[in-house]
């Protein structure tokens, strides 16, 4: 297991400062409060619930310890590839038309 892997894993346990994950047999993790979402974590329990499986990007795997994070695997699948078809053209368009009729408008009732 190395930095970057996603993985699979079980919430074990919620303690105030992160949740153990029991990844396989015999590797567990912890996702830190802070790596739970790019939000505010009050409690934890809000965010992840004991028994459940998650899917985590791995932060570290150094001597025995693994560091897991769910906010990072969530904000990678939420990345969407938009690409616009016309530009600002329609936005310039607009804009002609906005400056050109901008003296012409009333604003009296």
């Amino acid at each position: 297991m190395k930095k970057g892997d996603i993985v699979k894993g079980r919430v074990t346990a919620i303690k105030p400062y992160g949740a153990f994950v029991k990844i396989d047999e015999d590797t567990d993790g912890l996702v830190h409060i802070s790596e739970i979402s790019v939000h505010y974590v009050n409690r934890i329990e809000d965010h992840l619930t004991i028994g459940r499986i998650y899917e985590f990007e791995v932060i570290s795997a150094e001597k025995g310890k693994i560091s897991l994070s769910l906010k990072r695997r969530k904000k990678k699948k939420k990345r969407l590839d938009i690409r616009l078809k016309s530009g600002f053209e329609p936005l310039r368009e607009a804009l002609e038309y906005w400056i050109e009729n901008y003296e012409k408008r009333s604003y009296r009732d």
